[in-house]
């Protein structure tokens, strides 16, 4: 594993020392994976912008978290039109589970993808998903056999990039599904001009994420005016503290519906 972990900020090397620690799974997985292109093509045919809305309870780039019911949440995201789901099962800095993430994928009939930092072979039988994160910049020279390792599985795997330099890598171990992160880990700052010099650098028959630091619908409509197929949303639509007067999340699918229609609403 290469992974230049002396340029990470402080929060972000402390997560990837945490995830070198973690086990992997007991038993080899075999997953049957819903496509997240085909989510993708469903909410555009339906006039809604494609978004992975994360359920993400509280991160290092955050302040407070959520105690709502994870399902809870996925669902009301669900309601607001999300085409795909992120579920954390980092549970040492994320307050994530697999537990969460198996509970949450047997209640809504999206795609799930598994955001987590893993960087060895076994460490993708920790549960079944439709996707699983793989960061190019923490595997290293581990990215293609992991993609292998992932396919093999039944896993679409979603490898993330921040730069050029990586996207080709991504590219090369075959990578069909990219997420450009704006938030740069050596800095922990965020630049959705990241996206903007990436972006031109993807093929046509890669589906491509824009991920991190999208916080309104003008950041949306920029995001997919620069190539994005999707976006993934997590601090934006998570923010709103509590739930409606019904216990179901409403604040979080107003949010969640907010960029799902960014397009095709104004400003709100």
């Amino acid at each position: 594993m290469n992974t230049q972990s002396e340029e990470l900020a402080p929060a972000v090397r402390s997560i990837l020392d945490a995830a070198a620690e973690r086990p992997g799974g007991d038993e080899r997985l075999s997953v049957e994976a819903q496509s997240l292109p085909d989510a993708f093509a469903r909410a555009e045919a339906e006039g809604r912008v494609p978004v992975i809305a994360e359920v993400k309870p509280t991160s290092p780039t955050t302040q407070g978290e959520r105690s709502d019911d994870p399902v809870e949440l996925a669902e009301a995201m669900v309601d607001g039109g999300a085409a795909a789901l992120s579920v954390l099962t980092e549970p040492d800095h994320f307050d994530g589970s697999v537990e969460n993430l198996e509970r949450i994928r047997e209640a809504v009939d999206v795609p799930v993808l598994r955001k987590d930092f893993v960087v060895r072979e076994d460490q993708l039988d920790a549960v079944e998903a439709d996707l699983v994160l793989l960061i190019a910049r923490f595997v290293g020279d581990d990215l293609a056999a992991l993609v292998d390792a992932a396919r093999d599985r039944g896993f679409q795997p979603l490898v993330e990039v921040h730069t050029a330099d990586e996207l080709a890598a991504a590219l090369d171990a075959g990578a069909d599904i990219v997420g450009v992160n704006n938030r740069d880990l050596a800095k922990l700052e965020v630049d959705l001009s990241t996206f903007e010099t990436v972006a031109p650098e993807v093929p046509e028959d890669v589906t491509l994420i824009a991920e991190s630091g999208i916080s309104t619908p003008a950041d949306a409509r920029r995001m997919r005016a620069a190539g994005a197929d999707g976006l993934l949303i997590g601090s934006a639509i998570m923010d709103a503290e509590g739930t409606d007067e019904a216990g179901t999340g409403g604040d979080v699918t107003a949010n969640t519906r907010r960029f799902t229609s960014a397009e095709s609403e104004g400003d709100v």
